[in-house]
C-alpha cells in the first residue's frame, strides 16, 4: 500500500480532542436523568464517533477547474505539509500513463472502477489530498478517504466552471457521452460531491486561490470547534467574572428544549454568520433547495446536523411537498410592490416553509431512548403546518414525536378551524380551548415552567415536552431563507441589481416573521426598513412608535386576519435582546413586569434604535376588505387578509424610492367568507368547502391550492376536543394524550 507521512504541522489546526469518558445507562435508567445531562451525554456519544482525533487529511473535493490543485498546493505551504494530487501523485504512478490516456484507453466505467482501486491502495495522515473530479463517484475508496479526512467541497458555480474547461482546453471529463453537455455532466455529479463532503466552500466568481485557500482553513477551524456555536437565553445574565463559565447549549439542545429553563428564549451567543457579497452573487442563480442548504449550514454546526443528513433534510422538505417549484416565488404586483407568495405549502400558509423542515430537525437531533409531546399554540395556521409536518416523519420517529396544538375555539377561521382538525393524524391531535391565543401560548409557556409537571412527565412516562412554535429556534431559522431567497430572485429577474436596497412589508402577530427578515439583513440582505403591518390588534405598532408595551384596558379583537389577532408578542423579546446589547437582566425585568402589570416602557435611546430600521402601521377591518377589492379590480390578483394589511401598510408607509416585498403569508381560500365579502359575491354558500370551489372557479391570481381544494373533501367529517380555559384542564389533555400514544 502506497503511504504518505504524516505532517507535524497539520496538527496545528487537527489536535484539538475529546474526552471519550462516558456516563453508560441503559435505556430505563436514562430515561430518570435530568434533560441537559441526557443531552450532554448523546453529545458525548457523537463526538466519541466523529470528533476529529489524530492527524486528519484536509481532503479537497469539488468538479474539474474548481482549483483544487492549486488551493491544495497553497494550503501545503501555508501549513508546511505534504500535498497530494491524486491525479499526478497517485494515479499517473500506478498506471505508468496520463489520465486522459488511461480514460481514452478503458472507457468510463473501467476508469471509476480502477482509478477507486488506486485510491484504496494508499493512506496517508497529516496532508492535503487534491481529489480528481470523478473520484467521489466510487463509493468504497471514499469511505476509506474519509475515515481519517475532512473532506472540504469546492463549490463553484457550474457557469464558472465550464468557462475554466473552455479556457483550459477541456473537451472532455470522465462520464461525458457523446451528446452529453458539460452542463448536465456537472449537474450530474453534484449529488456526489453533497454525499460526501464535510465542510464546504463557497467559490465565488473572482475569488483567488489564495482567498480560496483561507477560505477552507477557516471552514476546517469552524468544523473542529465543535463548541464554539452556543446558544444563550434571552434573559441571561452575563457574569461579572469573566472566568466563570456562561450556562451555553448547543444548537441541538435549543431546538430540543424549545423555552429556555428561566422563561426567555434561546438565540445565538455569538453574531449571525455573514455572507460577503461574491458569496450573495453566487446564490442568484441558485434554486431554494441550494439556497437554503447553503444558509442553514453556515447556521447549524456540522457537530449537531451533518451537511450531508441536513441537505437530505431539506431535499425532502421542499421537495414534493409544494405545488410551486420554486418553493416562495416573487412576483411583481403593481409599481414598486412585489409580493413574496409563502402559502404553495401543503397546508397553504407561509408556516409550511419552516415547518416541513422543522420536524426532520428535531428528530434528528432528540436522544433515542426518550418520547416528545410538541405543545403548539395556534392562532390558526401554525395548528394544521404543525400537524402536516410531524405526520411526515418516519414511523418509527412518529412512535416517539407526538404533537398536540391548542387552539382558540372561536379565535380562528371556520375553514382554519376545519383544516386543523382535519389534519390530525396518528401521532398529532387538535384541542380547541375556550379562550384566545394568547392564553393559549401563555399557557403552553407556564407548562414547560412546571418543573413538577414535566418532571412527573419524564419520570412516568419517559416523555418529555417540547415546543414548534416560533419560540423555537428550529422553527425560526429556517424562515431567513425566504427573505433572502426574495431579495435575491429579484435580483435574478432584473428587477435590482445585488446591493440595492429594499424594503419588507410583514403582517405581523408574533413577530417571528419579520424577525426572520432582520436575521437574513444580518447576514448580508440589503434590507433598509422593516414594516411592520398591524390590525386592529395594534400593540406592536404602538410599541414601535412610542417605546410602551401597553396590554392594559386592551382587549383582543376577532379580525378578518386571525393569525396576527395577538396581544403578547413572544418573539419581540429576542429583537430587544438584539437591540439592547444581549441585555439579559433588562429582558428579565421587561418581560416580568408585563407579565405582572401588563405593561412596559423602554428606554429613549433603545426605542430610537428600534425606529433606525423599523416602521410600523395598523390597518382597520374596511381598508383590509378594501385592498382585497382594487387588488382584484386592477390586477386580477387576490389578496388574503393578511396580505391585505400589509399591503394597506406598505401603501401607507413606504416612500417608493425602493422596491417593497410585502409578504404574502396564506392562500386566500383560507379566508373564503372574508374574501367574498371584499369582492361583493353575494352566493355565500353555508359550507366552507363550497365557497373554496366557488372561489376557484374564478380565473384569478394565485391560481387555486391543490391541497386546500383537496382537503375539503374530508375535512369536515372529523372532530376534536374541546376544554376549558384553565391549565390544569389542559394538563390533564397533555397527559392522557402521552398516556394514549407513549404506554
Amino acid at each position: 500500500m502506497l503511504h504518505f507521512n504524516r505532517c507535524q504541522h497539520l496538527k496545528q489546526i487537527t489536535q484539538k480532542c475529546f474526552s471519550s469518558t462516558h456516563v453508560k445507562t441503559d435505556k430505563h435508567a436514562q430515561l430518570f436523568l435530568s434533560r441537559t445531562f441526557a443531552l450532554a451525554e448523546l453529545r458525548k456519544s457523537w463526538h466519541s464517533i466523529y470528533s476529529l482525533v489524530g492527524d486528519k487529511n484536509i481532503i479537497l473535493m469539488g468538479p474539474p477547474g474548481a482549483g483544487k490543485t492549486t488551493v491544495g498546493r497553497i494550503i501545503g505551504q501555508k501549513l508546511g505539509c505534504c500535498v497530494i494530487d491524486v491525479d499526478d501523485d497517485i494515479l499517473e504512478k500506478t498506471w505508468n500513463m496520463s489520465v486522459s490516456e488511461k480514460l481514452q484507453d478503458v472507457g468510463n466505467e473501467q476508469f471509476l472502477e480502477e482509478e477507486g482501486k488506486a485510491v484504496l491502495n494508499f493512506s496517508a495522515s497529516g496532508s492535503v489530498i487534491s481529489l480528481t473530479g470523478s473520484n467521489p463517484m466510487h463509493d468504497a475508496s471514499m469511505l476509506h478517504l474519509k475515515k481519517n479526512g475532512i473532506i472540504v467541497y469546492l463549490d463553484v458555480p457550474p457557469i464558472d466552471i465550464v468557462s475554466r474547461l473552455k479556457l483550459m482546453k477541456v473537451d472532455r471529463i470522465v462520464g461525458q457521452n457523446s451528446g452529453t453537455s458539460m452542463k448536465d455532466l456537472l449537474k450530474f455529479r453534484r449529488q456526489y460531491y453533497k454525499k460526501w463532503y464535510d465542510t464546504r466552500v463557497l467559490c465565488e466568481d473572482g475569488a483567488s486561490p489564495e482567498e480560496v485557500a483561507d477560505k477552507v482553513l477557516n471552514a476546517v477551524k469552524r468544523y473542529q470547534d465543535v463548541d464554539s456555536e452556543t446558544f444563550i437565553s434571552t434573559r441571561h445574565i452575563w457574569p461579572k467574572d469573566c472566568e466563570q463559565k456562561v450556562p451555553t447549549k448547543f444548537f441541538s439542545e435549543a431546538v430540543i428544549e424549545g423555552l429556555a429553563p428561566d422563561g426567555g428564549l434561546f438565540v445565538p451567543e455569538k453574531e449571525f454568520p455573514k455572507l460577503n457579497c461574491g458569496e450573495w452573487k453566487s446564490l442568484v442563480g441558485a434554486t431554494y433547495i441550494e439556497r437554503a442548504q447553503i444558509l442553514l449550514e453556515k447556521c447549524i454546526h456540522p457537530a449537531d446536523i451533518p451537511a450531508s443528513r441536513l441537505g437530505e433534510m431539506i431535499e425532502t422538505a421542499y421537495g414534493e411537498n409544494f405545488a410551486c417549484s420554486k418553493i416562495a416565488p416573487v412576483r411583481h404586483l403593481s409599481g414598486n410592490q412585489f409580493i413574496l407568495e409563502l402559502f404553495h405549502g401543503p397546508t397553504g400558509s407561509f408556516k409550511d416553509l419552516s415547518l416541513q423542515l422543522m420536524p426532520h430537525l428535531f428528530a434528528h437531533c432528540i436522544p433515542p431512548s426518550c418520547n416528545y409531546m410538541i405543545l403548539v399554540a395556534t392562532s390558526g395556521d401554525t395548528g394544521s403546518a404543525v400537524l402536516n409536518g410531524f405526520s411526515r416523519l418516519s414511523k418509527n420517529d412518529k412512535q416517539r414525536i407526538a404533537v398536540a396544538t391548542f387552539f382558540p375555539e372561536d379565535g380562528v377561521s371556520d375553514f382554519q378551524k376545519a383544516q386543523i382538525i382535519g389534519s390530525q393524524n396518528e401521532n398529532g391531535w387538535a384541542v380547541g380551548v375556550k379562550s384566545d391565543f394568547d392564553f393559549c401560548q401563555t399557557s403552553i409557556k407556564r407548562i414547560f415552567q412546571d418543573s413538577d409537571f414535566t418532571g412527573f412527565l419524564t419520570v412516568e412516562y419517559g416523555t418529555v415536552l417540547s415546543s414548534a412554535n416560533s419560540i423555537n429556534w428550529g422553527r425560526l431559522l429556517p424562515q431567513v431563507v425566504y427573505h433572502a431567497s426574495a431579495y435575491l430572485d429579484l435580483v435574478s429577474q432584473g428587477f435590482i441589481s445585488f446591493g440595492s436596497p429594499v424594503d419588507v412589508c410583514i403582517p405581523t402577530g408574533n413577530f417571528g416573521n419579520i424577525l426572520a427578515a432582520v436575521y437574513a439583513k444580518t447576514m448580508g440582505i440589503p434590507i433598509r426598513k422593516f414594516i411592520c403591518a398591524s390590525n386592529q390588534n395594534h400593540v406592536l405598532t404602538d410599541f414601535i412608535k412610542t417605546g410602551h408595551y401597553d396590554l392594559r384596558e386592551r382587549k383582543l379583537a376577532q379580525t378578518f386576519s386571525p393569525a396576527i389577532d395577538i396581544l403578547k408578542s413572544s418573539n419581540l423579546e429576542r429583537h430587544l435582546h438584539l437591540m439592547a446589547n444581549k441585555d439579559g437582566q433588562l429582558m428579565t425585568r421587561l418581560f416580568n413586569q408585563l407579565e405582572e402589570q401588563h405593561h412596559f416602557q423602554i428606554e429613549k435611546i433603545l426605542v430610537e434604535k428600534v425606529q433606525q430600521d423599523f416602521v410600523a402601521d395598523w390597518c382597520s377591518e374596511e381598508e383590509c376588505l378594501a385592498a382585497i377589492h382594487s387588488t382584484y379590480n386592477t390586477s386580477g390578483y387576490i389578496l388574503d387578509p393578511h396580505t391585505a394589511v400589509a399591503k394597506v401598510v406598505a401603501d401607507r408607509m413606504q416612500d417608493k424610492t425602493c422596491p417593497v416585498i410585502v409578504s404574502s403569508t396564506a392562500h386566500y381560500s383560507k379566508f373564503a367568507p372574508a374574501i367574498m365579502q371584499a369582492l361583493k359575491i353575494k352566493e355565500i354558500s353555508q359550507t366552507s368547502s363550497s365557497q373554496v370551489y366557488l372561489l376557484s372557479s374564478y380565473n384569478a391570481l394565485p391560481p387555486p391550492h391543490e391541497a386546500l381544494l383537496e382537503r375539503t373533501k374530508q375535512q369536515e367529517k372529523m372532530e376534536c376536543q374541546v376544554c376549558a380555559a384553565d391549565m390544569n384542564v389542559l394538563k390533564s389533555h397533555v397527559e392522557k394524550l402521552v398516556q394514549n400514544h407513549f404506554i
